[in-house]
């Protein structure tokens, strides 16, 4: 596809998230005449809007409605994946010859590269990130998107576009349901969950169907990756015409599988991979906590041994990475003390499997916008087991404190400057400080980034 065929061309963009902004950014490259289109009424989109009349040229808006002229009058139509794909109005458009793109879509078609598709219900943003973390330390230039926070559109707009290696994308199921001749040269399933969008998909066997499309097409020069523990009784898989690797948690010698399959698997404390040749990582060093990280882990290096990257540059990786922003996100050591963020944890359910995570008890920072139809009691028991020291902060502070009661050591401080200092005054040597909410950000930050942001800020400071 050309870049040049875009040139002066109308475009109509369907749906204005992050995406959208990309996208906007991408055709004024090229002097096209840009319009945005939201089923949204504006004064839901009121920040949206103000970022939209700050760029230069600034395009033509839609709100509230999709405008069937909208759609006839453009060249090109390219509709973010939030947006239903059979929007009528996107039938329309296709009945009378016009060009009809998923953002998604349109990267793929202009992507040059190959692309590493990492696939599954969960644990996708992390192994795409491993997995970029590795292939930069070995000296290739990466790029890693295919989220809403950094969509694949964004490959085309990277200074050094040309001299990409690889890019390596997330994929979900509605994102495959745009893409009909979707060939990536790798792809990694973790998992395949039963729950799926019921507005793109009738059924459990179209959702099933369209997240594993990407398999078939896989040639015998290609390679599949999948989760052994989870996916091994699968015959799609067992069954798939390409180089296929498989990862466990567990050891393919006690499982009695090490002479018929390919891969990566844990046996006495290491990590071995008998993939080209065969290598053996140790573990003793790692930052990340949690069984779901260490299983992606094991996913991204087998990915890394299949493209025969160095086991330098996989042991770094081991060693260094530091997870996902805000997600049990590793942020510093400082005196023997640990400081882990993990902001995105909003619900009391998320943060209690972030503190059964760690090995020790940790001392953990909670807490946030007050929900007072929200009752605590039913995980405070949790929280006394695994944390030597809570300190709380934030809206909810009093209730929930309350809810603790007695049987660990709890204070209550007044404000988020403080209760670092505090927990870090409370800490000794090998102790975790580990900021895990439990509740919303929204009494005192936009959301969890501008305070897990913040957080990490504190820590450096101290």
């Amino acid at each position: 596809m050309e870049m040049d065929r875009f040139r002066g061309k109308k475009i109509l963009i369907v749906g204005i998230g992050k995406t959208g902004f990309s996208l906007i950014n991408f055709f004024n490259k090229f002097e096209c005449d840009v319009r945005v289109t939201d089923i949204k009424p504006i004064f839901d989109l009121n920040k949206a809007v103000k970022k939209l009349k700050k760029i230069e040229p600034t395009p033509e808006m839609t709100f509230g409605e999709h405008k069937n002229e909208d759609f006839l009058e453009a060249d090109i139509i390219v509709y973010s994946s939030a947006v239903n794909p059979n929007l009528p109005q996107l039938e329309l458009a296709r009945q009378n010859g016009k060009e009809v793109y998923s953002d998604f879509s349109l990267a793929y078609k202009l992507c040059k590269k190959p692309i590493i598709a990492v696939c599954g219900s969960h644990g996708r943003t992390s192994i795409a990130s491993m997995i970029g973390f590795t292939l930069k330390i070995d000296g290739k230039n990466v790029f890693v998107g295919g989220t809403s926070d950094m969509p694949f559109i964004e490959y085309m707009m990277q200074q050094n576009v040309d001299e990409i290696d690889y890019c390596v994308v997330e994929v979900s199921a509605v994102q495959m349901k745009s893409l009909h001749d979707f060939h990536p040269k790798v792809v990694v399933f973790p998992n395949v969950g039963e729950q799926y969008p019921k507005q793109h998909f009738s059924s459990l066997s179209e959702y099933m169907e369209t997240k594993l499309s990407i398999v078939k097409r896989l040639s015998p020069d290609d390679i599949l990756v999948v989760n052994y523990d989870s996916l091994a009784n699968n015959n799609f898989f067992r069954n798939a015409h390409c180089q296929t690797f498989w990862y466990s948690r567990k050891s393919f010698v006690t499982m009695g599988v090490l002479g018929e399959i390919q891969g990566t698997h844990f046996h006495e404390r290491r990590i071995h991979s008998n993939i080209n040749f065969h290598s053996e990582f140790v573990v003793s060093k790692m930052r990340i906590v949690g069984q779901n990280n260490r299983e992606n882990l094991l996913g991204a290096i087998t990915v890394c041994k299949a493209l025969e990257v160095s086991d330098k540059a996989i042991q770094t990786c081991i060693e260094k990475f530091p997870g996902i922003p805000h997600r049990l996100e590793y942020v510093m050591e400082k005196n023997g003390v640990s400081f882990y963020n993990d902001s995105k944890a909003e619900t009391m359910e998320e943060m209690i499997r972030s503190i059964k995570s760690f090995k020790e008890p940790v001392i953990l920072i909670s807490g946030g916008k007050d929900n007072e139809e929200f009752d605590f009691d039913p995980y405070t028991n949790d929280m006394k087991q695994y944390s030597r020291v809570i300190v709380l902060v934030g809206e909810c502070k009093e209730r929930l404190n309350r809810a603790i009661g007695e049987g660990v050591q709890t204070y209550i401080v007044g404000s988020f400057e403080e209760s670092v200092l505090f927990a870090y005054q409370k800490s000794r040597t090998g102790d975790t400080i580990l900021l895990s909410p439990g509740n919303s950000s929204t009494d005192f930050f936009r959301d969890y980034e501008e305070r897990g942001n913040y957080f990490k800020k504190l820590v450096y400071q101290l």
